[in-house]
């Protein structure tokens, strides 16, 4: 069992750095969240992915600075809200039934409250 339950954190674990590296070329799709829940599935499965992860270059930053502060930078805290609206835009330009969109309004906008309130990380 315990073997299946590493498995399955290493399987979650590369889907979430997948739909993370993504997020960095697809404006709607965002990193930081993804970054965080596979450092997440890695440091419940396995010690090399999860060294591997935090030492990275491009997602150790996001990491380091959520583990230390839990902070988000100003450029996610941006992207995420941009993504977020555009998201809500999509929906609204696809004609989605009302009721839908106001669930993903409300859904959004407590996500956007929590990403805002993070302190940002300190300067270099």
């Amino acid at each position: 069992m315990k073997q299946a339950k590493r498995a399955a954190f290493i399987l979650f674990g590369l889907l979430c750095l997948g739909l993370g590296a993504l997020g960095v070329f697809l404006p709607l799709l965002p990193t930081t969240p993804f970054v965080l829940l596979a450092a997440f599935a890695f440091a419940n499965s396995s010690d090399t992915l999860h060294d591997w992860l935090i030492n990275h270059n491009v997602f150790g930053q996001l990491i380091a600075d959520w583990r230390r502060y839990g902070a988000i930078s100003r450029t996610a805290k941006v992207l995420s809200v941009v993504s977020m609206l555009a998201v809500l835009v999509i929906s609204w330009l696809f004609d989605l039934p009302l009721w839908i969109i106001a669930v993903q309004a409300i859904v959004l906008a407590c996500t956007a409250a929590f990403v805002l309130s993070r302190p940002l990380p300190p300067s270099p």
